[in-house]
């Protein structure tokens, strides 16, 4: 068996979490991954996704590493950003629609999917490093764009703050918003709750 302390630190350099075959690539087969399991080193996440037990690594980083093509959305972006102070109960990603859904049925960590358009997924994403993990999330204006799409499933505090916080915003970019706007057709709604501040 290979050294713990390779292991971890192989976990390390991907943000917390590996694959089975990167696990294999590191020499070990499947039963030692087997009784790295047993033996509480580390937990198995879901089919062929494995971390270190005692995990401190953020769940971005953890989300990415799983499910590289979702992009982190809505409220959980909201948080990133700083436009609210709650933290959702789940982390909210955007997928395509025809991506396999059964992929994203997992206990931990805690996600809610939204099943978005594929061309819609494009625009306003933006790339962040956590962690060495390539996260993508959408940009501030974008994600305004999707509190005003999305405002009867937010509650009535965290939409208010979300639009002041914005509104305030000295990285918000008010030429990216109402081109958003136009493409998801909300160019009305910005202009009532937006552009009267602008």
């Amino acid at each position: 068996m290979i050294e713990k302390s390779v292991i971890y630190e192989e976990f390390k350099n991907h943000g917390g979490v590996l694959r089975t075959s990167e696990l294999n690539a590191l020499g070990l087969s499947s039963r030692q991954i087997k009784k790295l399991v047993e033996s509480g080193d580390i937990t198995r996440i879901k089919r062929g996704y494995y971390e270190i037990s005692d995990n401190i690594y953020p769940q971005e980083a953890v989300i990415a590493r799983l499910f590289p093509d979702a992009v982190i959305f809505l409220e959980s972006a909201l948080m990133h950003y700083g436009y609210t102070d709650r933290i959702p109960q789940a982390w909210q990603i955007a997928v395509d629609r025809d991506s396999e859904k059964s992929q994203y049925k997992i206990d931990y960590p805690s996600i809610e999917v939204f099943y978005i358009e594929p061309k819609l997924l494009e625009i306003g994403l933006d790339v962040i490093k956590v962690e060495e993990v390539e996260v993508r999330i959408f940009n501030r204006d974008r994600t305004i764009c999707d509190v005003l799409r999305y405002e009867n499933k937010l509650e009535r505090e965290v939409f208010t703050n979300a639009i002041k916080r914005y509104i305030r915003d000295p990285k918000k970019n008010v030429r990216n918003l109402f081109e958003y706007a136009k493409v998801f057709n909300i160019k009305n709604k910005v202009q009532t709750y937006i552009g009267v501040w602008l």
